[in-house]
């Protein structure tokens, strides 16, 4: 087993779970294919990869993270009032319905409707999991250098 640690030019193979801090399971890998990235290509949250750094193969741990570690606190700016008509008629505007708008970048924004009550239609742009204390569970698998495979 080598004992390479986690960091910056690592490639990291990891089984890892993200949690609400109610036990209720987000996101794993530990019943699937465990999953393999390199410290610093973006996959992972730049602070999710904080707490894998000196982590080595073998290593198991269990994290809290909290919002401003993890997707951010809820942000008021980012909930945003629309007129109904600004939507295509046929479109179903339930609490709960995530809608893909274009930002100025023309990118895709994902935000999902809050409330609707007449011709107002409430959609919050923050990050579904922003304002939340989150469980990270985590185990390396293996830890090499990231040019290995190249």
């Amino acid at each position: 087993m080598n004992e390479l640690p986690v960091d910056k030019g690592t490639r990291v193979t990891l089984n890892f779970a993200l949690k609400f801090t109610d036990g209720q399971i987000i996101d794993s890998t530990f019943d699937k294919t465990p999953a393999t990235l390199e410290i610093g290509d973006d996959n992972l949250p730049e602070n999710f990869e904080a707490y894998l750094l000196g982590m080595k193969a073998g290593d198991r741990a269990t994290y809290d993270v909290p919002p401003e570690n993890a997707f951010g606190q809820h942000n008021p700016s980012n909930v945003q009032m629309f007129k109904r008509s600004d939507f295509n008629a046929d479109m179903v505007l339930e609490p709960g319905v995530m809608i893909s708008f274009a930002d100025a970048r023309q990118s895709e924004l994902p935000g999902v409707v809050q409330h609707v009550e007449g011709d107002q239609v409430t959609v919050d742009f923050n990050h579904p999991l922003a304002g939340r204390t989150l469980i990270f569970d985590v185990e390396i698998i293996d830890v090499e250098p990231a040019q290995a495979s190249h």
